[in-house]
């Protein structure tokens, strides 16, 4: 079976969440995208716990579902903030737990060593290789992926504060990390160049990170899994073992952290032109937030290009919404683009069989040409985006004009 999976969101009781991002939501939202498994997000927290307690009811394979039989993983993701090496180091990973008795005793633990109670994203001192021996301590079966693993603040490899490889951040803990989420600001194309990624140390999984239930939030990000049956075991497996039919990515360009800039100084340029700037900022003179594109040239071992034998395959996708905007040059979230998709879901059932599949005479028949172009550029990553940066989303161009993903 497949399985489209978004396996790291939030709850409404983590910081700048929406908080309408109910079960019911999640719910409602991941069939009209097309998602089949979300993470639960959050499950330390006392309140989205109780949620989850009295809405979701958990399988005999460690799958917890809702009444009407969606199903949902033990998810959260824990912030670790510490020092090492003299260099402050900040790392999100994304916890999963293999049942509920487990996501007890990581509660448990976590709880022992600081508050949980004032931010769904928990945020710790200990280091990346405490907190792994001390879960794997708890259940060989707790997944533990570093997260956004490329961004400048919180990401494994950031500019800012992360680590130039798996080693020097797990250490003797390294061979109990499988894999590593991409984020929105790179793709897999961009690890490949990295040593460990391509000597198969590691797999690539992509999620969303979703602050929301939206569907130009939810699965914008996600892993495409062939499994003979749902259950947790399955799904870790098929990520230690790097067997992943594929990820959905966004364009990179289209994360917050691409290019290097500043987002007050409304400024931002190629890794090419840092270099010519010397990393300072022409507006306000300080040092540049270094983004992605440039941290992973600083890293990869391999040139542009390079693709390893076991990589597997990856679409980089626009929201739907986001191409009804620039097809209607109207805004995402008005009334007039919410009725276009609408009736395209209506129609054709969820936005990934828009997205990837329906073929293009079936778009024209019930849209127009023009929409339907739009479609096929966007499965062959063929719209231009204008690079975010310094936490600014990047634009989908079409023509002289653009649209923003608000």
């Amino acid at each position: 079976m497949e399985v489209i999976a978004d396996l790291h969101i939030h709850s409404k009781y983590a910081r700048a969440t929406s908080k309408n991002i109910s079960i019911e939501n999640l719910e409602k939202y991941a069939r009209i995208k097309g998602l089949d498994l979300f993470g639960v997000g959050d499950f330390q927290h006392l309140l989205r716990r109780k949620e989850i307690d009295e809405k979701l009811s958990e399988d005999e394979n460690g799958i917890l579902r809702t009444a009407n039989g969606f199903p949902f993983l033990w998810q959260t993701e824990i912030s670790l903030m510490y020092s090492q090496d003299e260099k402050r180091r900040a790392v999100h990973v994304v916890v999963f737990a293999p049942n509920a008795e487990v996501a007890n005793q990581i509660t448990e633990f976590l709880g022992s060593k600081g508050r949980l109670d004032y931010d769904g994203r928990p945020i710790f001192g200990m280091t990346a290789v405490e907190l792994v021996e001390a879960l794997k301590k708890i259940d060989d079966k707790i997944e533990i992926i570093p997260a956004h693993c490329m961004t400048p603040w919180f990401g494994l490899y950031g500019s800012k504060s992360g680590f130039d490889s798996l080693k020097e951040c797990f250490q003797d803990q390294t061979d109990k990390i499988y894999a590593i989420e991409s984020g929105m600001s790179a793709d897999p194309a961009m690890l490949w160049r990295f040593e460990e990624v391509a000597s198969e140390k590691v797999s690539i999984v992509s999620f969303s990170d979703a602050h929301s239930h939206w569907p130009w939030r939810i699965g914008r990000e996600a892993t495409i899994f062939e499994i003979p049956e749902l259950t947790y075991d399955n799904i870790i497996k098929a990520i230690r073992t790097g067997e992943i039919k594929a990820t959905i990515e966004t364009p990179p360009e289209y994360g917050k952290y691409h290019w290097d800039g500043h987002r007050l100084c409304n400024f931002s340029c190629s890794p090419e032109k840092t270099k010519e700037l010397k990393g300072i900022c022409p507006v306000c003179k300080r040092s540049l937030i270094i983004g992605v594109e440039y941290r992973v040239e600083e890293i990869a071992k391999y040139p542009k290009g390079f693709k390893s034998k076991n990589s597997k395959p990856f679409y980089k996708l626009l929201p739907l919404h986001e191409i009804i905007a620039l097809a209607k040059n109207i805004g995402m979230q008005t009334k007039e683009s919410w009725g276009i998709y609408n009736s395209l879901i209506k129609e054709f059932e969820n936005e990934f069989n828009i997205l990837l599949k329906v073929p293009k005479e079936m778009l024209i028949k019930s849209f127009d040409a023009k929409f339907a172009d739009l479609i096929l550029k966007n499965r062959e990553g063929k719209i231009k985006v204008k690079p975010g940066f310094d936490g600014e989303y990047g634009i989908a161009l079409l023509g002289e004009k653009q649209k923003k993903l608000v």
